[in-house]
């Protein structure tokens, strides 16, 4: 499972070697901050998928890992069997315009990125393990 580096600049997902063999990617991806024009959650990621492999593995419903090339650019994608996931558009720029990413951690990452400042680089699994303050609760209003 790829593991999501945060800070205030970048997002940089860290592959591991087999990642990087099965994505034929000799680095991480690493996406600048100010260059993500949305982030959303996904139960299906498959259903994003646009193009075609080059380079990169695809195992139908099983894996895909690598670059999605199609005629407006390319796209980014490290997908497992009927996991959700999150789908992060970069603005047309970028060396990618999509990245389409299985992980648990989809809910977390949409909350950290909209986060005005963060001071160190932060494991996006740190986030999610963190536990949650609950909001207080709105008065209700009197009725007459």
């Amino acid at each position: 499972m790829v593991t999501l580096m945060l800070d205030s600049a970048h997002l940089e997902v860290v592959l591991s070697p087999a990642e990087r063999a099965l994505a034929v990617r000799r680095r991480s991806v690493v996406l600048d901050r100010p260059a993500i024009t949305r982030v959303q959650l996904t139960d299906d990621p498959w259903t994003w998928l646009r193009g075609v492999r080059a380079p990169g593995t695809y195992l139908p419903a099983t894996l895909a890992i690598g670059t999605w090339r199609y005629a407006a650019g390319k796209d980014f994608a490290v997908i497992r069997r009927k996991r959700p996931g999150v789908v992060i558009d970069l603005e047309p720029d970028s060396e990618f315009q999509r990245v389409i990413l299985s992980t648990r951690h989809g809910l977390a990452l949409v909350q950290a990125l909209r986060l005005d400042t963060v001071t160190a680089q932060t494991d996006v699994a740190e986030l999610a393990a963190k536990p949650r303050t609950p909001r207080p609760a709105k008065p209700k209003p009197a009725t007459a």
